[in-house]
């Protein structure tokens, strides 16, 4: 593939999303702009090229051009490279298959096939835990969206320390203040939250450990105070 590929993007007044007219399911507490970033970062990291996005955004009444790149990154749209970066400098083109799989395996979890959904990102997810390593970018993109999977299939204890893990991941990989950071912190938050009561207490420590190491108090105050809330109702 050496082209780029554009796609279209709507997102409705209450938070629904269509990429080129197919619904994408956005879970609880997550911008619907996270799961176009997700979504399409699999498509251009598979090519090693930028995937050209136009948003039309009813909910600002904004229209705007941008590009999600290889590595994950967004940018104002400009033109296109001369020619493809590879994804991964030797190994691009098994790269390539495993984001081909990994896109895949996501767009069954879409379609709410759970028993080919997860096992195949099981399957990715340890292969490239076993190649890369569990602190490499493409690891921690793949147990995103095994963490999506465990949310859209009701398994919330699997959410919630997956996306407490992976809000400490992208803490030491990326450093304080990132959007990738804060966006698992909240969505380990809104998992824990569909606990009952019997798993909810035991991940509480963990999650509130991970809410006060990876931000300032201040900004995960409201997200702990609820957590505690809910702790002190558990008790009674």
């Amino acid at each position: 593939m050496n082209t780029t590929t554009r796609y279209q993007v709507h997102v409705s007044r209450d938070g629904q999303l269509h990429i080129d007219s197919e619904p994408q399911v956005v879970p609880d507490g997550v911008d619907p702009s996270q799961v176009v970033v997700q979504v399409l970062h699999i498509e251009a990291a598979g090519s090693g090229l930028p995937v050209l996005v136009q948003v039309q955004d009813e909910r600002t009444a904004s229209r705007f051009d941008m590009q999600v790149m290889p590595d994950g990154t967004t940018q104002a749209a400009g033109p296109p490279p001369a020619a493809p970066q590879p994804a991964v400098p030797p190994t691009g083109q098994q790269q390539g298959s495993l984001f081909n799989r990994l896109a895949a395996a996501q767009a069954a979890g879409r379609a709410h096939d759970f028993d080919t959904a997860i096992p195949a990102t099981d399957d990715i997810l340890q292969q490239l835990t076993a190649e890369q390593g569990e602190m490499a970018f493409a690891t921690l993109e793949a147990a995103q969206v095994r963490a999506d999977l465990a949310y859209l299939s009701g398994e919330y204890a699997f959410a919630t320390a997956s996306w407490t893990w992976l809000a400490l991941a992208w803490f030491d990989r990326l450093g304080p203040g990132k959007r990738r950071t804060q966006a698992a912190a909240q969505n380990a938050a809104q998992a824990w939250m569909q606990l009952p009561p019997h798993e909810a207490g035991p991940l509480a420590s963990d999650l509130i450990s991970m809410l006060l190491e990876v931000a300032a108090p201040e900004r995960t105050a409201t997200m702990r105070a609820q957590i505690t809330e809910r702790l002190g109702q558990l008790s009674n």
